[in-house]
């Protein structure tokens, strides 16, 4: 499209929207008068153009119509993806402000376990704060997901008519600043009376659009190189035997994500391209590589394993579009990336502008075996950023 008909086709909606009558311009109206301009556009992008929340625009353009509002309480949210295993097939969506995943299939139940007792006080506080975010499945299988229940808030039915006439039917969940924490679609004609009958057992007695939500917590600010005690930190990154003491390293020195990999041990961290996302991918389909993608939020994150196979630019995103598994990454807003060494194990992590984690991959392995050498070798291989050099110099 040209400039001129970009400019024209901006200035059109902002006449919509200025037209309508003087305190009239309801969000709802001015939602409508968006869509007249841009009729593809998304929610949220609607929402970000609108200056409100997601959460916020839904509930006042669909209360009442394709959207009802369910409970709200501190382990309302739990329950109801408690009671999502009996969906079956489902399309589970989680996103941040520049990464998308969905996963189609059906969620792995985890057995019922056996009451534990004779704990002592600390270890059945620890106990009891890990099993409130725990959903009764979700890890493993095809639906892998790991909650963070306390930064839930909101949570909507949404049943719309799709293109095709099929209803689309979704539990949608909003943090306290009406973010998109998760979202679930059903995807299986029986899911359908497990869906309504979900919605009638949570179904809000007061159906109000009104919402309370909040801004954002201030992120904060990153402590200084200077104060990082950078040799300490480095030795006890060495002493790692399992990547999944890493999060409880950097809480204890007080450092950023990015910034304990930007001052890590030089023969352990490497830093690549913010595009080097691409290669990867490409590279991850042509070899028929098992990976892990991890993309999430401060709610949810989501996590698939396995192989990629069709990968290209497409909406301003650079995605994975297989049957049962779709990735969009805006890796154009991206800032940095990073091949790490942990603990034996390889991954890679790409932040965008603000320092916020977008997504990490790693290698598929067996239990108590490396991952494959062509995971190492290919990710060896990954464009270096140009301040390389001097990063392993330090």
């Amino acid at each position: 499209m040209k400039p001129h008909h970009r400019f024209a086709l901006a200035l059109t909606g902002a006449l919509l929207i200025s037209a309508l009558p003087a305190g009239a311009a309801s969000l709802a109206e001015r939602y409508d008068a968006l869509r007249t301009e841009q009729p593809k556009l998304a929610l949220r992008d609607a929402a970000a153009k609108l200056n409100v929340s997601e959460a916020e625009l839904l509930a006042s353009t669909g209360i009442g119509k394709t959207v009802i509002r369910l409970q709200e309480g501190d382990n309302v949210p739990r329950e109801i993806m408690r009671r999502a295993l009996d969906l079956g097939k489902v399309m589970a969506l989680t996103r941040n402000e520049n990464g998308v995943i969905e996963r189609t299939g059906v969620a792995m139940r985890l057995k019922p376990q056996e009451e534990i007792t004779g704990l002592d006080a600390d270890k059945e506080k620890e106990r009891e704060a890990r099993m409130r975010n725990i959903a009764g499945g979700y890890l493993g299988g095809e639906i892998d997901l790991r909650f963070t229940f306390k930064n839930w808030k909101y949570a909507f039915a949404v049943a719309q008519p799709g293109k095709d006439g099929v209803v689309s039917r979704s539990l949608q969940f909003f943090d306290q600043s009406g973010n998109a924490a998760h979202k679930l679609y059903v995807k299986s004609d029986e899911g359908v009376a497990v869906f309504d009958k979900i919605v009638a057992d949570f179904r809000n007695p007061v159906q109000s659009a009104e919402l309370k939500v909040v801004a954002a917590p201030v992120k904060p600010a990153e402590k200084p190189d200077s104060a990082i005690d950078v040799k300490e930190y480095q030795m006890a990154w060495n002493e790692l035997n399992d990547v999944h003491q890493f999060n409880r390293l950097v809480t204890e020195f007080g450092m950023s994500r990015e910034q304990s990999l930007r001052l890590g041990p030089p023969d352990k961290v490497q830093r690549i391209t913010p595009q080097a996302v691409r290669q990867l991918l490409e590279e991850s389909a042509k070899q028929k590589l098992d990976i892990m993608a991890f993309l999430g939020n401060d709610a949810t994150i989501q996590i698939y394993s396995g192989k990629v196979s069709k990968v290209q630019e497409a909406g301003g995103y650079f995605n994975v579009l297989d049957p049962e598994f779709n990735l969009h990454l805006r890796d154009k807003a991206f800032h940095s990336g990073y091949v790490i060494k942990r603990a034996g194990v390889t991954s890679v992590e790409f932040f965008d502008h603000n320092g916020e984690l977008v997504v990490s991959f790693f290698g598929v392995r067996e239990r108590n075996k490396p991952q494959p050498q062509s995971w190492n070798d290919m990710t060896a291989a990954l464009p270096k950023a140009a301040d390389a050099s001097r990063q392993a110099s330090r």
